[in-house]
């Protein structure tokens, strides 16, 4: 699909331990802030336990899971928009994002010394939010002063497009996300091109100890109140704790250590299906004895959309999609049965795949 998430937060949040528990790459990681001049990129696997259930019933030769893109980016800091600690280079890597996971410290940890002296999560989103508020008020800026050139030349457009700019100019110098704006839905389209940092969805992840797994702290109840942004998520996980998971060994290993802690399954995996909701993605399936994979593909596209998934002669050639219902499957246990019991559907162009829709595309180019 190309779309990625962006993993942001303060120098010294745990950035990067999270990244390598998430990602398929491994990146360094240190005390030192600005201990890196790049983004790391990696590729997640988004954990599907409908892809077992599947094989127990097909039989296959190999699972494959729905992929995301993931970058981890440096540390950011007060000034970052003026090009102070990583600056600009890594602003541009968030806009190339398409959602963000905002990293915040929760934990104290003497042997890992904060970059402002003290730990206080609330301040450390105020600061992030600042910069790349920063950076979009320049954005809105330019395209005003481009706008108002045009208006000189008589164009009708250009002058709805100014007003809207200057609604979100007045909104980014409150110190407000640009997702906030009071901003009718259809004229969104005027700051398309800007890829404004702040209008891009985000969600909170407490870096917390593991003694605050259960129950988490003080830290993580300040971050909690102080969204007011409603719909963004806030998720608590130790991400020390989860590297220490990623690298045992055995499933068996890892269920010991999870149940330990009074946990089903690692925080890191309900991080990554979040993510993957956030950036309004969902799975259909092919299944044969050959492979059994999950497609990747955005909310409400369309049969041949998703045949595109597969291979864009699928998409051209379409002729119609047979479908089965992951859930129907998983009760009558065969393609045949569920011919049988009326729950096979051949469906046409017009089809919009659902989550767990399994897929046999027919065509012909």
């Amino acid at each position: 699909m190309g779309l990625h998430c962006g993993i942001i937060g303060i120098a010294n949040c745990g950035k990067t331990t999270l990244f390598n528990c998430m990602s398929n790459t491994k990146a360094e990681t240190t005390n030192f802030a600005f201990a890196s001049n790049k983004s790391n990129i990696g590729v997640i696997n988004v954990p599907d336990e409908r892809l077992k259930k599947l094989e127990k019933l097909q039989p296959t030769e190999k699972l494959v899971a729905a992929t995301v893109d993931i970058v981890d980016i440096p540390g950011l800091t007060k000034g970052s928009s003026h090009g102070e600690g990583v600056g600009n280079q890594f602003l541009a890597d968030i806009r190339n994002a398409d959602a963000l996971i905002h990293v915040v410290r929760c934990f104290d940890d003497e042997n890992l010394p904060h970059i402002e002296g003290s730990v206080d999560p609330v301040r450390d989103i105020e600061t992030i939010d600042l910069e790349l508020q920063v950076k979009d008020l320049e954005s809105v800026e330019k395209k005003i002063l481009r706008m108002e050139k045009l208006i000189k030349t008589g164009d009708k457009e250009a002058k709805i497009a100014i007003e809207v700019l200057k609604v979100y100019r007045e909104h980014l110098e409150n110190m407000q996300n640009a997702r906030t704006a009071p901003i009718k839905e259809e004229d969104k389209k005027y700051v398309a091109d800007l890829s404004l940092l702040t209008m891009k969805p985000v969600m909170f992840v407490c870096n917390i100890d593991e003694n605050s797994i259960n129950t988490g702290n003080k830290y993580t109840e300040a971050v909690k109140s102080s969204i007011k942004e409603d719909g963004i998520k806030v998720l608590n996980i130790a991400a020390a704790l989860e590297s220490e998971i990623s690298e045992l060994d055995t499933n068996e290993e890892k269920m010991e250590f999870l149940q330990d802690y009074g946990l089903s399954e690692p925080i890191v995996n309900i991080l990554i299906r979040e993510a993957y909701d956030m950036l309004n993605l969902h799975s259909f399936f092919t299944v044969g004895p050959k492979e059994i994979k999950a497609w990747t593909i955005k909310k409400g596209m369309s049969a041949p959309e998703a045949a595109g998934a597969i291979h864009s002669d699928l998409q051209r050639g379409f002729i119609r999609a047979e479908v089965m219902k992951y859930a129907d499957f998983i009760e009558f246990g065969s393609e045949n049965a569920l011919k049988n019991a009326g729950k096979f559907h051949v469906e046409g162009k017009n089809y919009i795949v659902e989550d767990g829709d399994i897929i046999h595309i027919r065509f012909n180019v």
